[in-house]
């Protein structure tokens, strides 16, 4: 497909990748807001179920990932068949691994949150939430393969409206089933699962529509029974180390979680309060990483490092400006916007103390996210594995155990922890990006050198 320099700017690519990720940080925020009209201890049930459930998307993450940086640099050869394969391939990976993690979460979802230590009537509500949603995560991880795919060739408005009419329904849902309304019985959490797991269904029958609008070469039948050695050897090289480096955060964050259930149950809702609202700071960011990746995956694939090389610093200093704004905002109205979530005078106090640390954490988050997506996108999906163990396990978790526990820091402990390890990620992968050592690590061999245009493709 002949991708022109406007389909690719990076204002096109990120604005709906944000408005998508906004609806569906608001379908988070809808859920929270909504349940906690059952009462703090749904809320704090729902959030570590979600805890758990995070963990399973991410190994989806490792197929989804990277197929798309796969076909972004198959597109940017002007490879399309190659592509398509790859798409095919990537679909059935994600569902047989999507029907396991089902499995898992129904068979074994009471002992994962035992093991985070939940408790009492936190326990009730988080076992009925992972067992409907975990159930369901084969349709999250079908999902996700195909609006990734369906983004790299540059098609991210229309996800953004498929993702429009899942909160739609997500909303309607909850309104029904939560409350009981027009008949239907009151189910509180279960309720809130239920518009969950329906919503998903709905819009994986219209991204699968979608996916065969939008392609130039279909995927054909065969690509989905056969698959081929080297292209899952490809998505793997990528996906493997990119999801191990998220799972190792989200690792982290469990442990953390683990910390804060023996602070008490307010605290715990604290917790899933302020991350609702911290979504939002690092927002604009996570569009413009993910802007980002699909422009530099489609330079490398194309032999346009130089552009891919200045692209990223462009975008991350943009995406930096951005967030320090919105932080600043959200801290000048914090005590305001935990009041929407309770009337529970110490935790509004206590969210509202833990998000003046966001500035620390949320510029470090900023550049992480950029530059580490840009690298995967590149190839070099390694580097930030080993520096993400060095950096979260080996320092982050003994720093957070030290301030909550022995400095009495409580929950902004584990904030300042945070900060730490995105900081020094930071500006390890800052030198990684400068020093140019990921040109070596393109996954498409070129039969004939191709020029590079004399014009930029991205800015």
């Amino acid at each position: 497909m002949e991708q022109t320099k406007q389909q690719f700017s990076l204002f096109k690519l990120t604005w709906p990748i944000f408005l998508e990720l906004f609806l569906f940080m608001l379908m988070g925020s809808v859920d929270t807001f909504m349940i906690s009209s059952v009462s703090d201890d749904a809320v704090s049930g729902v959030g570590a179920a979600n805890q758990i459930i995070a963990m399973a998307i991410l190994v989806l993450s490792v197929i989804g990932n990277g197929a798309a940086i796969v076909v972004s640099q198959y597109l940017g050869s002007k490879k399309p068949q190659e592509a398509a394969q790859v798409t095919g391939n990537a679909i059935t990976l994600n569902l047989a691994v999507g029907v396991v993690l089902s499995a898992v979460l129904l068979l074994f979802g009471g002992q994962l949150l035992n093991a985070l230590n939940v408790k009492g009537d936190i326990l009730e509500h988080a076992k009925a939430y992972i067992h409907i949603v975990g159930g369901g995560i084969f349709l999250q991880a079908l999902l996700n393969a195909l609006a990734t795919t369906i983004r790299t060739y540059g098609f991210t408005k229309q996800t953004m409206l498929v993702s429009l009419l899942m909160n739609i329904i997500h909303v309607a849902g909850n309104y029904l089933l939560i409350y009981g309304h027009f008949g239907l019985p009151a189910l509180g959490v279960e309720g809130a699962a239920i518009s969950t797991v329906a919503s998903r269904f709905i819009c994986l029958i219209l991204f699968f529509l979608l996916l065969y609008r939008i392609m130039e070469i279909k995927v054909k039948w065969s690509y989905y029974i056969h698959l081929s050695r080297k292209y899952v050897q490809q998505i793997f090289k990528i996906g493997i180390p990119s999801a191990f480096e998220s799972i190792t955060y989200q690792s982290c964050q469990l442990v953390f979680t683990m910390y804060i259930t023996y602070l008490g149950a307010e605290a715990m809702a604290t917790r899933q309060y302020a991350v609702n609202i911290s979504n939002y700071i690092y927002l604009f960011s996570v569009a413009v990483s993910m802007g980002t990746s699909i422009i530099v995956g489609h330079l490398v694939g194309a032999r346009r490092t130089e552009e891919a090389y200045s692209r990223v610093f462009a975008s991350a200093k943009w995406a930096l400006l951005v967030t320090v704004v919105i932080d600043i905002l959200i801290i000048l109205v914090r005590e305001p916007l935990f009041g929407l979530f309770t009337d529970n005078k110490q935790i509004i106090a206590m969210g509202a103390s833990v998000l003046l640390l966001s500035f620390f954490l949320e510029t470090g988050r900023t550049c992480n996210l950029v530059i580490i997506n840009s690298l995967r996108a590149s190839g070099d999906a390694k580097f930030p594995v080993y520096m993400g163990l060095i950096s979260m396990v080996c320092m982050s978790l003994p720093l957070g155990y030290l301030l909550v526990f022995k400095l009495d820091l409580g929950l902004a402990g584990v904030w300042l922890a945070t900060a730490a390890d995105e900081w020094v990620r930071a500006i390890i992968m800052y030198f990684r990006w400068k020093s140019r050592a990921w040109e070596k690590h393109g996954l498409i061999q070129h039969d004939t050198v191709q020029p590079a245009p004399a014009a930029a493709a991205a800015h």
